[in-house]
């Protein structure tokens, strides 16, 4: 399956941007009548008929749509300092998208190494990750928030926080998958690499956060946040 990304589609005919016309035409070297298929990001998925092949404007003709297309059954946002090294975010961004995710949410914490974060690259990194994998959801990609503004926005569903310290609540610090059930809305929080500070985590527990862990391996900031999704994954049964 050749998969296109256009939030802008609509039935009954539709022409791709330069850019996709000339992958689609120059690249792959499809032609008049061949088969294509276009997610709009939001869940549908658009099976097309090529009817021009022109390599600056292909236009093409939805012969079928398909709504919430392999939807996940669980609805998952990771809040995640950026790392210092971009190249890494960026790798947890394609990974995650791969995997399965709704939102990501990017970090500045305390302890926060980098406090610049562009987000033109990281939003074309989502998009080659979801045409790749093809998925018809895209996730969102949030611009940079600070911590407590984080946790004080609202969110319907479990709040969680990782982090590497003891546990500040007597209840203790339970392991993802146990903690989290199948079907519900969840937010994890991943702190940067010097992970979140005593204070960020006791802010967060006294806004209805619940601590928990990822095991006890020592884990960089990118990898715990993509163990998050893969354990949140294998807890709702994805295949």
């Amino acid at each position: 399956m050749q998969l296109f990304y256009d939030p802008a589609i609509v039935p009954p005919l539709h022409t791709l941007g330069e850019e996709e016309s000339k992958h689609c035409i120059r690249v792959l070297r499809l032609g008049r009548g061949a088969t294509l298929h276009i997610a709009d990001g939001r869940g549908t998925l658009y099976r097309c008929r090529i009817v021009e092949d022109d390599p600056r404007r292909c236009t093409v003709e939805v012969v079928e749509t398909i709504p919430d297309f392999e939807r996940l059954s669980y609805a998952l946002t990771v809040a995640v300092a950026p790392t210092k090294n971009a190249d890494r975010f960026e790798w947890f961004l394609e990974k995650a998208t791969e995997v399965g995710i709704g939102a990501v949410i990017p970090l500045e914490t305390e302890h926060s190494e980098r406090r610049v974060f562009k987000a033109e690259r990281s939003e074309k990194i989502i998009t080659a990750a979801m045409k790749q994998s093809l998925k018809a959801y895209r996730p969102v990609l949030h611009p940079l928030t600070p911590f407590r503004e984080a946790v004080l926005a609202p969110f319907e569903g479990r709040r969680l926080i990782a982090h590497c310290g003891v546990a500040h609540a007597p209840s203790g610090k339970r392991y993802l998958p146990e903690a989290i059930r199948p079907g519900e809305s969840v937010l994890v929080c991943i702190g940067p690499e010097g992970d979140f500070s005593p204070a960020e985590v006791d802010f967060a527990l006294e806004h209805g956060f619940e601590e928990i862990t990822l095991g006890q391996q020592r884990l960089r900031t990118e990898t715990a946040a993509l163990v998050a999704v893969v354990m949140t994954s294998v807890v709702n049964g994805s295949k």
